[in-house]
């Protein structure tokens, strides 16, 4: 379903999906696409921001609030970095700004698709021999290895997680986070200057969080630094390596230079 007010944009969008092979379904404001949502419980809902009656971020609140799990790819023409984060928290899978290419539009478009097709299929079980096989391996160490990594408290610099506590704190100063922020921050700070990957980062995320996109680690990230970094656009803690991923350092030490995308 494709959710926009612009006649040109949305006959745009619909032409290039009906010529993927899919069937598409054109509504032009916020109240006539939760009403079909509802109705119709699409694969797929393709979402402009700005729209009359209900704008975009309303229409994500709202699917979210209801449980309903339609992924959502939201259009704007809004490209301030506060605007794109705030509908990925509220539930949005990925974005693009206006204007936008017609073949990354078309590429994203079947990501989601794939992967709310992978969620929604049972993920098949070991066999029993392979069950027996693992359990005989790991039984013996399982209780202490679990034990350690709960219990052990992570420092890098003056930052500290408690993973016991589920505790976090610069230079003794608590730090609230959420569940994914803290996941991303201890496994992390298990390893502090190891580059992470993106993917690394979402394999942490999934089965823990209900709505995970592309962008749901840069979200993550970006809060993080709001709150353990002094100057969270310069960060001195939570780096990104260009290119590859993101790492954990200790700011007294002398550290590359990185960028802080």
């Amino acid at each position: 379903m494709v959710a926009e007010d612009d006649a040109k944009q949305a006959e745009l969008v619909r032409r290039y999906l009906e010529h993927e092979g899919y069937t598409v379904t054109v509504v032009e404001d916020g109240r006539a696409a939760l009403d079909e949502v509802r109705r119709r419980e699409p694969d797929l809902l393709v979402l402009d921001v700005m729209m009359p009656r209900a704008d975009g971020l309303d229409v994500v609140r709202i699917l979210r609030a209801e449980r309903r799990e339609v992924p959502v790819l939201i259009l704007t023409a809004r490209s301030t970095e506060d605007d794109l984060l705030l509908g990925l928290d509220l539930g949005a899978d990925d974005y693009m700004t206006k204007p936008f290419s017609p073949r990354e539009l078309m590429a994203r478009v079947r990501t989601l698709l794939r992967r709310n097709r992978r969620s929604a299929d049972p993920a098949p079980g070991p066999t029993p021999a392979a069950v027996t096989a693992v359990t005989a391996v790991t039984a013996a160490t399982a209780a202490t290895t679990v034990t350690a990594v709960k219990d052990t408290a992570l420092s890098v610099g003056t930052l500290r997680i408690d993973p016991a506590r589920h505790e976090v704190s610069v230079a003794g100063t608590p730090v609230e986070c959420t569940p994914g922020e803290f996941r991303i921050l201890a496994l992390m700070a298990a390893e502090p200057d190891r580059v992470f990957t993106r993917q690394r980062l979402l394999e942490e995320l999934h089965g823990f969080e209900k709505y995970i996109g592309d962008r749901t680690v840069d979200v993550h990230v970006m809060h993080l630094r709001k709150k353990i970094e002094r100057v969270p656009r310069r960060p001195a803690r939570l780096l990104t390596v260009f290119g590859v991923g993101y790492k954990l350092t200790d700011p007294a030490k002398k550290a590359p230079r990185a960028s802080s995308s």
